[in-house]
């Protein structure tokens, strides 16, 4: 064996140094003290998007202008100085247009300052969408609390305004056309008629008020608002329109649609106070998996797309996060209730859409309305009955606990000419109608009561008097109720607070509509 075989390998320092920082997890380079690229590694390279030649010899301040106002330009700027170590987590913008994250150390070196840069991008953003997710159920959480509050409170109101207004109008059938308590009583009417579609906001921003849904082209509802929203808006706003050819259909309620339609619309118009330009879309799209995981609550597949943006005075961050609430408003005294928006927010969140806002200040926003499309053909449009006589002499089953709203459906029943049985709530109506030997016509029944709802007395009985129709009366509609979820029958509902001219119209309706009903 040679000599030499066994002497040690002699390696090239230089060398050895440039493949161990070229190796390295972290990026490496050196800035002199006058702010100049004098090293970098291939990471620091790849970190960047850049080669090392676009920098090297280069100052920091010409290969990326107004790179010494940022925090990280300050940091390193004082380490150099005073010859100290820092740690800082910077944003990036690279050369493709997104958003780098690096977690950077400064150590000074004989040369200036040597900057170790690890990227933690992915880490970020994951971090980023777990905290936005965050917000998002914290908003989400918050709205259902509020809804919650307002349903329960409108039910209430609800009972309340049922009984002012009915015997109101009971009152005024008595008398004369001039007596002199008739404006005062058209007073307080209106006045009831003023709360009622409050109440009704309120209910429909807590996706408690009743629908009837309906399949349809969304772009059919543009085209029958068109020449309205053109008054409404006034001459100094340009409205473009631009319906899809093939935007699909949607299952919901056509009257609830065109309100939220409006809304919106009015909302930018008052946002374009010195004029401007409204843009109104549709489309079909598609939401795929990643943006369901920005949008709490949207739900993948085909969807129909309404798209309503403005020019006008847009909104910051903090506004948008609380635009639907219900009365929150950026508008001045007696110039919005602020329940618009949440009007919308309820009539889409109960149709299974969702909302996604974008507004920057001076700007402008724009809405978009996601709603599942469905493959099932257009229904035809509802006809309504003819009107005709409002009494009758059936026999009606009344259950309802509030007792002010008892005594009050039960004397407009009586007045009407119908035979009335009266039950305080499930169990009795069950009792009564055993008792009864005749025929029950018609279950007339709240909704929500205690013991047993509306729901499961009007199922339990149509087991034994099948011929018997069903008028729900609902303050607010729960979870689970829809106009078919007894024995698959079509069950009909009448919205509080009740008066005796729309109880008794809704009555006859149901009594004279086709067998089944």
């Amino acid at each position: 064996m040679p000599h030499n075989a066994l002497a040690p390998k002699i390696f090239d320092s230089a060398q050895v140094a440039s493949n161990v920082l070229d190796g390295m997890v972290e990026g490496c380079q050196v800035i002199s003290h006058d702010h100049r690229y004098v090293y970098l590694n291939e990471v620091a390279a790849t970190q960047g998007q850049i080669t090392r030649e676009q920098l090297l010899g280069k100052t920091m301040m010409e290969c990326y202008p107004g790179i010494e106002l940022t925090p990280m330009f300050s940091v390193l700027t004082r380490c150099l100085t005073e010859r100290t170590h820092d740690r800082l987590e910077n944003a990036f913008a690279l050369p493709d247009g997104s958003t780098g994250y690096f977690e950077l150390r400064f150590v000074p070196v004989v040369e200036g300052i040597c900057i170790l840069s690890l990227d933690i991008t992915k880490q970020k953003q994951m971090t980023l969408a777990l905290k936005r997710t965050e917000e998002q159920l914290r908003q989400a959480q918050k709205m259902e609390a509020v809804g919650r509050l307002a349903g329960g409170v409108a039910h209430d109101f609800n009972n309340l305004l049922s009984v002012i207004m009915s015997y109101g109008e009971l009152i005024a059938m008595e008398l004369a056309a001039d007596d002199p308590i008739r404006p005062d009583l058209e007073q307080i009417t209106a006045a009831g008629t003023r709360a009622t579609e409050l109440t009704r906001q309120l209910l429909t921003f807590s996706r408690q008020t009743i629908l009837e849904p309906r399949v349809f082209e969304l772009n059919e509802v543009l085209s029958r608002l068109d020449k309205l929203l053109q008054r409404i808006l006034g001459e100094d706003i340009d409205l473009v329109s631009l319906p899809s050819a093939t935007s699909g259909r949607i299952r919901a309620d056509p009257g609830s649609i065109e309100q939220v339609i409006m809304n919106l619309v009015v909302n930018a118009r008052d946002a374009m106070v010195k004029g401007g330009k409204l843009t109104i879309e549709t489309s079909s799209v598609f939401l795929d998996d990643e943006y369901v995981k920005l949008h709490l609550g949207a739900r993948p597949g085909p969807h129909v797309m309404l798209a309503v943006s403005d020019t006008g005075i847009g909104m910051d961050k903090d506004t948008v996060a609380r635009i639907f609430e219900p009365f929150f408003t950026t508008k001045g005294p007696g110039k919005g209730t602020g329940l618009g928006l949440s009007i919308v927010f309820g009539i889409v969140q109960q149709s299974g859409g969702n909302v996604w806002v974008y507004s920057e200040p001076g700007k402008g926003t724009t809405f978009k309305i996601f709603l599942p499309q469905v493959e099932a053909p257009s229904d035809a449009p509802r006809s309504s009955l003819s009107a005709g006589p409002l009494r009758g002499t059936e026999t009606v089953l009344l259950v309802e606990d509030d007792a002010q709203v008892r005594t009050l459906s039960q004397e407009i029943l009586r007045r009407s000419g119908y035979t009335v049985i009266v039950a305080h709530d499930g169990i009795d109506a069950l009792g009564k109608a055993k008792q009864f030997e005749g025929p029950i016509d018609l279950l007339l029944t709240d909704v929500v009561m205690p013991v047993m709802g509306g729901s499961e007395l009007a199922e339990r009985l149509s087991v034994v008097r099948p011929q018997m129709k069903v008028l729900c009366m609902s303050g607010y509609t729960p979870e689970g109720i829809t106009r078919h979820d007894v024995l698959g029958r079509a069950v009909t509902f009448i919205q509080k607070p009740i008066t005796p001219a729309r109880l008794g119209a809704k009555i006859r309706e149901v009594l004279d509509g086709p067998k089944g009903r």
